[in-house]
Order: structure tokens, then sequence, then C-alpha cells
């Protein structure tokens, strides 16, 4: 049989992740002995080892590491489902007027862009209504991929459009912020190499996949958050130009001389057939 269940994959999985049976079934909610017959009776209906047990533990085959690769995108994918479902789904409550889109943009970053989509949009006769999800860095794949939200504002190079259809809106340079009394703060430039090695001024660093990447900077969990810091001179950051808009009077904005330029795109799910979507797109494409 080629099929395979939800909860096969989820047990699956948690064992994959902790490589541990006792830890996986605690983390389910379980008891070990139903866990570990699971995990054998998928074997046998797959026809191949996907774990190697042994007095170290346990490992992935490689038949295991391709379920796990596998797995991770057929979970995603039905839990958008039930996400995207769910939101279609409220406009036929009791007292919904209209549908709903969830919008994943980065924290701080094409400010004035939104701005602009937004009130065009919602002039648009049967605009759907328009969720706002600030993220970091480079969370809006994972957001779009998961149904966490059904479209996004993403900025090439730094988020990887592979998976999505997209349109492109606006290309801008990058900017070091830094605290307005800082000696560089006057410079009319800077290196992209001298924007990451400020003495004193470590770069901010926001999740990536769950994870802060490695670094002195402080680990940023909001756009408020990091605004103060960067105002007490314990952090700095880079943006798109686009990022002025948000600055406070205690802020500098320096050019990177060097920096790629950015290149602002709305992205959505290949799949989609949501005619509120493709509404937001055409405003946006206007704009």
């Amino acid at each position: 049989m080629d099929t395979l269940e939800t909860r096969e994959l989820r047990y699956f999985m948690a064992v994959a992740e902790e490589l541990h049976f006792g830890r996986a079934a605690e983390r389910l909610g379980m008891a070990q002995p139903p866990l570990t017959r699971a995990i054998q009776q998928l074997e046998r209906r797959l026809g191949v080892a996907l774990l190697t047990r042994n007095r170290r533990g346990v490992s992935l085959t490689g038949a295991g590491e391709i379920l796990v690769h596998e797995g991770r995108a057929a979970l995603d994918a039905t839990a958008a489902a039930a996400r995207r479902t769910r939101r279609a789904g409220g406009a036929d409550r009791p007292g919904a007027t209209r549908d709903r889109l969830v919008l994943a943009v980065k924290a701080g970053a094409s400010h004035e862009l939104l701005h602009k989509l937004l009130d065009a949009y919602a002039a648009e006769p049967g605009a759907a209504e328009v969720e706002v999800l600030p993220s970091g860095t480079c969370e809006q794949a994972g957001m779009l991929r998961d149904g966490r939200a059904d479209v996004a504002l993403m900025h090439a190079p730094f988020n990887s459009l592979a998976g999505f259809d997209s349109e492109e809106l606006m290309t801008e340079g990058q900017i070091a912020i830094l605290p307005a009394g800082h000696p560089l703060a006057a410079r009319t430039s800077l290196s992209v190499a001298e924007a990451g090695a400020i003495p004193g001024l470590p770069l901010a660093r926001w999740a990536r996949n769950g994870t802060f990447p490695p670094g002195p900077g402080p680990e940023i969990h909001d756009q408020t958050q990091l605004a103060q810091l960067i105002a007490l001179g314990r952090t700095a950051a880079v943006f798109p130009e686009s990022a002025r808009s948000w600055l406070w009077a205690e802020h500098a904005a320096v050019p990177l001389s060097d920096a790629p330029p950015v290149v602002t795109h709305i992205a959505w799910p290949a799949h989609s057939r949501s005619l509120a979507l493709a509404g937001l797109v055409r405003t946006a494409t206007r704009l």
C-alpha cells in the first residue's frame, strides 16, 4: 500500500527528530510500546527500514531521511489546508461579512509600500479583510507553506521564492541603522564589512527557522525591541532603504555602498485558487 496516514507521519517525525523512542513518546503524550509498534508496522507496510536501532541509540537510514524530508512537506501541506479552509469558512459564519487573508511581512520592511497596498486594496469592491502578520527575517516562506499566511511580502536575495508564484513590486538599496550619536552615523556611506564589524555595536539577530543564528548581537523578537536597543546603543541592524519610514529621532540611517539591491516581491502558494488573493495581487502590481 502506497498511502500514509497523517498519524503515522507524526509518529515517525517525532522519533526522527528526537532519535529516541522514549523522548518521542513523551512528546506525543503516549506510551513507548505502542509508538514502537506503530513504527514497525509502518516499516512493514513500506517494505523498508526507516531507522537503525543499536546500543548507541536510533539513527535514520537513507530511506528514513527521504521520509523525513517528504513527511515534513506533507504535514505542512495538511496543516496549511486545514488553516486556509478554516479561514475561508469564516465568511460563512453568523456575523461574518467577507473573506480574510493573512499577509506575512518582515517586521520593519516595506513600510510605505505596505501602507499604500492596504489602503488601495481596502478601496476595492468586495475586498477581503487583511490581517498583517509581522515575522522575522526569513520566516515568510515557512508561514506560506504551513498555512499561517496566504500571501507574503518577500525580499530577494534574503528570501527564497522557490515553490511560490510571485510578482516583483520594487527594488531599493540597503542601509545600516545606527544610534544617532554613534561616530559612524555621520558617514555618507558604509561598506557591508564595516557595518558588520562596528566595535561595541554587534548586528541584531532575528530568528531563522525557529532558531537564532550565532553571533554576539542580541536576539530580536519584534521591531519595537529592535528600535529601542538601537536607540540605547546596544545593537545595529541592516534593512532595505524603505525602513527609514519607521526610524526614531534616536536613529541614523547610513547607506551601504556595496550591498546588493533588495527586490520586494508579493508571493503566494502556486496552487492557490483564492479570488480574494488574486484581487490583492492585482492591486499590488498596479502600485
